[in-house]
Protein backbone atom coordinates (compact mmCIF):
# COMPACT_ATOMS: atom_id res chain seq x y z
CA UNK A 1 0.00 0.00 0.00
CA UNK A 2 1.60 3.60 -0.99
CA UNK A 3 0.56 6.22 1.17
CA UNK A 4 1.22 10.00 0.37
CA UNK A 5 1.34 12.38 2.33
CA UNK A 6 -0.94 14.76 0.09
CA UNK A 7 -1.79 15.09 -3.74
CA UNK A 8 1.00 18.14 -4.41
CA UNK A 9 2.45 17.41 -7.12
CA UNK A 10 5.94 19.05 -6.17
CA UNK A 11 5.88 16.60 -2.95
CA UNK A 12 5.11 13.46 -4.72
CA UNK A 13 7.72 14.25 -6.81
CA UNK A 14 10.68 14.65 -4.00
CA UNK A 15 9.17 11.78 -2.81
CA UNK A 16 9.61 9.47 -5.95
CA UNK A 17 13.71 10.51 -5.82
CA UNK A 18 14.80 11.64 -2.47
CA UNK A 19 14.55 13.73 0.59
CA UNK A 20 11.95 16.36 0.23
CA UNK A 21 12.48 18.71 3.55
CA UNK A 22 14.48 21.05 2.12
CA UNK A 23 12.60 21.92 -1.36
CA UNK A 24 9.39 21.52 0.85
CA UNK A 25 10.04 24.80 3.09
CA UNK A 26 10.71 26.64 -0.08
CA UNK A 27 7.68 25.69 -2.13
CA UNK A 28 6.04 26.82 1.10
CA UNK A 29 7.84 29.99 1.39
CA UNK A 30 7.46 30.43 -2.46
CA UNK A 31 3.99 29.54 -2.84
CA UNK A 32 2.77 30.88 0.66
CA UNK A 33 3.35 34.74 -1.00
CA UNK A 34 5.24 36.14 1.93
CA UNK A 35 8.04 35.80 4.38
CA UNK A 36 7.25 33.09 6.78
CA UNK A 37 7.91 32.43 10.62
CA UNK A 38 8.96 29.13 12.35
CA UNK A 39 5.16 28.90 13.53
CA UNK A 40 3.31 29.26 10.29
CA UNK A 41 6.14 26.72 8.33
CA UNK A 42 5.68 24.23 11.02
CA UNK A 43 1.83 24.49 11.32
CA UNK A 44 0.35 25.48 8.17
CA UNK A 45 2.57 22.91 6.08
CA UNK A 46 0.29 19.99 4.53
CA UNK A 47 3.02 17.65 5.05
CA UNK A 48 3.22 17.71 8.58
CA UNK A 49 7.15 18.25 9.17
CA UNK A 50 8.36 17.58 12.76
CA UNK A 51 9.70 20.59 14.45
CA UNK A 52 13.02 19.42 15.24
CA UNK A 53 14.11 18.77 11.16
CA UNK A 54 12.27 22.11 10.02
CA UNK A 55 14.42 23.72 12.80
CA UNK A 56 17.84 21.84 10.57
CA UNK A 57 16.51 22.48 7.34
CA UNK A 58 15.71 26.25 8.03
CA UNK A 59 19.41 26.77 9.51
CA UNK A 60 20.72 24.42 6.29
CA UNK A 61 18.56 26.54 4.06
CA UNK A 62 19.91 29.79 5.78
CA UNK A 63 23.80 28.72 5.50
CA UNK A 64 23.43 27.88 2.19
CA UNK A 65 21.73 30.96 1.60
CA UNK A 66 18.74 30.33 0.29
CA UNK A 67 16.96 32.16 2.85
CA UNK A 68 17.51 34.89 5.06
CA UNK A 69 16.77 34.86 8.80
CA UNK A 70 15.65 38.06 10.49
CA UNK A 71 13.95 39.26 13.87
CA UNK A 72 10.22 39.90 13.75
CA UNK A 73 9.44 43.58 14.46
CA UNK A 74 6.23 42.97 16.22
CA UNK A 75 8.17 40.29 18.27
CA UNK A 76 11.40 39.97 19.81
CA UNK A 77 11.28 35.92 20.14
CA UNK A 78 10.40 35.03 16.97
CA UNK A 79 12.18 34.93 13.56
CA UNK A 80 10.54 35.55 9.87
CA UNK A 81 12.45 33.45 6.51
CA UNK A 82 12.52 35.11 3.45
CA UNK A 83 13.52 33.75 0.21
CA UNK A 84 16.86 35.07 -1.16
CA UNK A 85 17.30 35.49 -4.76
CA UNK A 86 19.28 32.27 -4.89
CA UNK A 87 16.33 30.43 -3.72
CA UNK A 88 13.94 32.54 -6.37
CA UNK A 89 16.32 31.46 -8.98
CA UNK A 90 14.79 27.81 -7.97
CA UNK A 91 11.51 28.76 -9.20
CA UNK A 92 12.09 27.00 -12.91
CA UNK A 93 13.46 23.88 -11.11
CA UNK A 94 9.94 23.98 -9.21
CA UNK A 95 7.59 24.19 -12.38
CA UNK A 96 9.62 21.44 -14.12
CA UNK A 97 8.85 19.68 -10.52
CA UNK A 98 5.19 20.12 -10.63
CA UNK A 99 5.25 19.69 -14.55
CA UNK A 100 6.11 16.38 -14.16
CA UNK A 101 4.19 15.74 -10.93
CA UNK A 102 0.88 16.94 -13.08
CA UNK A 103 2.03 13.82 -16.03
CA UNK A 104 3.68 10.87 -13.52
CA UNK A 105 1.81 10.93 -10.06
CA UNK A 106 -1.54 11.34 -8.82
CA UNK A 107 -2.09 14.69 -7.61
CA UNK A 108 -4.96 15.95 -6.69
CA UNK A 109 -6.74 18.39 -8.51
CA UNK A 110 -6.71 21.69 -6.22
CA UNK A 111 -3.36 21.11 -5.42
CA UNK A 112 -2.30 20.41 -8.67
CA UNK A 113 -3.87 23.67 -9.78
CA UNK A 114 -0.75 26.06 -9.26
CA UNK A 115 1.99 24.00 -11.24
CA UNK A 116 -0.61 23.71 -14.24
CA UNK A 117 -0.85 27.40 -14.31
CA UNK A 118 2.47 28.25 -14.44
CA UNK A 119 3.10 25.27 -16.87
CA UNK A 120 0.71 26.61 -18.96
CA UNK A 121 2.20 30.43 -18.43
CA UNK A 122 5.38 29.62 -19.63
CA UNK A 123 9.04 31.14 -18.99
CA UNK A 124 6.86 34.87 -19.19
CA UNK A 125 4.83 33.14 -16.01
CA UNK A 126 7.75 31.55 -14.52
CA UNK A 127 9.89 35.39 -14.76
CA UNK A 128 6.47 37.39 -13.55
CA UNK A 129 6.36 34.93 -10.60
CA UNK A 130 10.39 35.38 -10.05
CA UNK A 131 9.49 39.46 -10.13
CA UNK A 132 7.08 39.46 -7.86
CA UNK A 133 8.84 37.09 -5.09
CA UNK A 134 11.85 39.86 -5.03
CA UNK A 135 8.86 42.39 -4.16
CA UNK A 136 7.42 39.99 -1.63
CA UNK A 137 10.88 38.72 -0.12
CA UNK A 138 13.42 41.45 -1.33
CA UNK A 139 11.69 44.65 -1.63
CA UNK A 140 12.20 44.86 -5.37
CA UNK A 141 9.70 47.06 -7.41
CA UNK A 142 5.85 45.72 -7.18
CA UNK A 143 5.16 44.37 -10.45
CA UNK A 144 1.67 45.34 -12.05
CA UNK A 145 -0.01 41.79 -12.14
CA UNK A 146 0.19 39.22 -9.41
CA UNK A 147 0.87 35.93 -10.48
CA UNK A 148 -0.16 34.85 -7.04
CA UNK A 149 -3.63 36.53 -7.49
CA UNK A 150 -3.77 34.10 -10.75
CA UNK A 151 -2.71 31.13 -8.92
CA UNK A 152 -4.80 31.23 -5.87
CA UNK A 153 -8.07 32.38 -8.15
CA UNK A 154 -7.75 29.00 -10.04
CA UNK A 155 -6.78 27.21 -6.49
CA UNK A 156 -10.22 28.69 -5.44
CA UNK A 157 -12.16 27.82 -9.05
CA UNK A 158 -10.37 24.69 -8.18
CA UNK A 159 -11.52 23.85 -4.49
CA UNK A 160 -15.76 24.94 -5.70
CA UNK A 161 -15.33 22.74 -9.35
CA UNK A 162 -14.40 19.80 -6.02
CA UNK A 163 -17.62 20.92 -3.64
CA UNK A 164 -19.44 20.66 -6.66
CA UNK A 165 -18.90 17.30 -7.84
CA UNK A 166 -19.28 15.94 -4.78
CA UNK A 167 -22.82 13.47 -4.73
CA UNK A 168 -24.43 13.69 -1.42
CA UNK A 169 -26.69 10.31 -0.65
CA UNK A 170 -28.91 10.36 2.03
CA UNK A 171 -28.51 8.03 4.49
CA UNK A 172 -30.60 5.04 4.86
Amino acid sequence: MNLRRSGCPINLTLETFGDRWSLIILRDIMFGGTRRSFRSLLTESMEGIASNILADRLKRLTANGLLSRSGDPGHKQKAIYALTSKAIDLVPLMVAMGSWGLRHTPASMELSIRAQVLEDGGSQLWDAFMDELQYLHLGALQPSDSVFAKMQSAYESALVEKAGSRVWLPAL
